[in-house]
């Protein structure tokens, strides 16, 4: 009986130890395996951290590459909007000259072969580009209408018959369809200024209402003006009315065809040129 007991206190110390050993080696792999996330958590902060900076240096980068490019734009820009002197002495800017050669391409080769200035090739581009926007064509051929440059100074002479009756001031609506075209163009840029002269022939005119050629010029041109203004919706002070009496024929008064010439109305824009060919571009 002795025996037995020796032998089951024997068995149950030998189970104790490996049961210990076996909680030791638990216990070891534990805190290995704590150490190994610990560790693994360091790598992945110091990674985060490390692509944090790149990201960084990325967009830091990227900022500097777009402001380089904002200044190249701005220098082009820049450099579009700067005036030049030419030989003739006129000036235009870089885009104003970029927009005439591409209006340039248009126009009559013959005419163009005249142009020996930049004075002359503007003049011929604002030409066209007012011919365009006018687009006469769909006037009566006995309509006379001639567009001229001078200094890049535009004017528009308008056959009196087709505006007035002979000796009246009143504006006939025979002239809505060409005063419809030009308060277009005039509406479309602020910074026109619009001159209207009235020309007579050298014919005296003596009535209740008219007592000179003066006095029918100064009429002719402010019913043109009030007319604009009125009808047409242009802004008034972008208007002059003007009369030159008999005193600047195109022809000598000395037939009924050559006066007929001489009666006529001139309207006169002067734009700023830059301001012209933008204008004209969005047509």
């Amino acid at each position: 009986m002795k025996k037995i007991s020796i032998l089951l206190v024997t068995a149950v110390l030998l189970s104790s130890c490996v049961s210990k050993k076996k909680f030791v080696a638990l216990e070891q792999q534990h805190g290995e395996t704590v150490s190994e996330l610990t560790k693994t958590r360091v790598e992945k902060e110091d990674l985060e951290n490390k692509f944090a900076a790149i990201e960084a240096r990325v967009n830091q980068y990227n900022a500097k590459i777009q402001s380089l490019n904002d200044n190249v734009e701005g220098l082009k820009i820049e450099n579009k909007a700067k005036f030049e002197v030419s030989k003739d002495g006129n000036v235009a800017s870089v885009a104003s000259k970029e927009k005439m050669r591409a209006t340039l391409q248009n126009v009559n080769p013959e005419k163009l072969a005249g142009a020996k200035t930049l004075k002359d090739s503007m003049n011929l581009a604002v030409q066209y580009n007012l011919n365009k926007a006018l687009n006469t064509s769909d006037l009566n051929e006995d309509d006379e209408i001639v567009v001229d440059i001078n200094e890049t100074v535009v004017m528009i002479s308008i056959d009196d018959d087709m505006l007035f009756n002979t000796a009246s001031y009143k504006v006939g609506n025979k002239a809505d369809k060409i005063l419809q075209k030009l308060a277009d163009v005039i509406n479309s840029e602020p910074s026109l200024d619009v001159m209207v002269e009235g020309h007579t022939d050298s014919r005296t005119i003596n009535t209740p209402k008219i007592s000179d050629n003066w006095e029918l010029s100064v009429l002719r041109a402010t019913s043109v003006v009030k007319k604009l203004q009125n009808q047409f919706k242009v802004a008034p002070e972008q208007l002059i009315a003007s009369g030159r009496s008999s005193y600047q024929p195109l022809v000598e008064n000395n037939s009924s065809s050559n006066r007929a010439k001489n009666r006529r109305t001139r309207i006169i824009l002067m734009p700023n040129i830059d301001k012209f060919f933008a204008m004209m571009e969005a047509k």
